[in-house]
């Protein structure tokens, strides 16, 4: 098998690729890198209400769940699209302990998130509803409008044609004024290809084991 499940220091699981040779999520903690990057400094830092997220690398649909406890806390009102391009077998999706750590009685909820058929348009709840998008971001077309981007793809040394100006190019026009991307990732290339296709970048502090993030506005 080419994908291992690991623990990470704070408990949660992350996944090993042994082709690329890294791990879905940073091994100082899933959950914590997770919650700090893409739902403390991306859903949150956004007042939009309804807000339409897209989601570059939808993995182990780990940030996919913690949006839709946000929304069951604190009742906002969440569209959410996710991209793979090579999605995890049920295998390992079932051994993933997330829901164990942070909230069992959601273990519905985070299986729905893995067992609802792709392309299509579910509600999981009154205000929460997921597309999972089976493909290649670069191939896809994006036909809505979004107010946060969580940008989660595998790192630029491993992956660098996902980090390209042209991939920012189109995800920028996809998105509303105001509207804003955040990534785990700080490196000078992924900055100077945001800044060129016209986001602010900001870097800000980073989830434990790393010192800086991105958090870019399309302005």
């Amino acid at each position: 098998m080419g994908r291992v499940l690991k623990t990470t220091e704070d408990g949660s699981h992350t996944i090993y690729d042994k082709k690329i040779e890294e791990c879905y999520h940073s091994i100082h903690g899933a959950i914590t890198e997770s919650q700090h990057v893409f739902i403390n400094n991306g859903l949150n830092f956004t007042n939009t209400n309804p807000v339409k997220i897209l989601e570059i690398g939808f993995g182990t649909g780990l940030n996919v769940f913690l949006s839709l406890m946000e929304v069951l806390k604190n009742n906002r009102n969440i569209y959410y699209e996710s991209v793979e391009l090579y999605p995890l077998e049920s295998a390992i999706t079932e051994s993933l302990n997330y829901t164990e750590i942070v909230a069992p009685e959601l273990l519905t909820f985070f299986k729905k998130i893995h067992e609802c058929i792709w392309n299509e348009n579910i509600s999981f709840a009154p205000n929460f509803s997921l597309k999972k998008i089976l493909g290649n971001i670069l191939e896809i077309e994006l036909t809505t409008l979004y107010d946060v981007i969580f940008f989660d793809a595998f790192s630029p040394d491993k992956q660098p044609e996902m980090w390209t100006r042209k991939i920012f190019d189109k995800i920028y026009r996809a998105m509303n004024v105001g509207g804003t991307l955040t990534t785990y990732c700080a490196k000078g290339l992924v900055k100077r290809n945001l800044k060129e296709s016209g986001f602010t970048v900001e870097i800000i502090p980073g989830p434990p084991g790393k010192r800086h993030m991105i958090r870019a506005t399309k302005k």
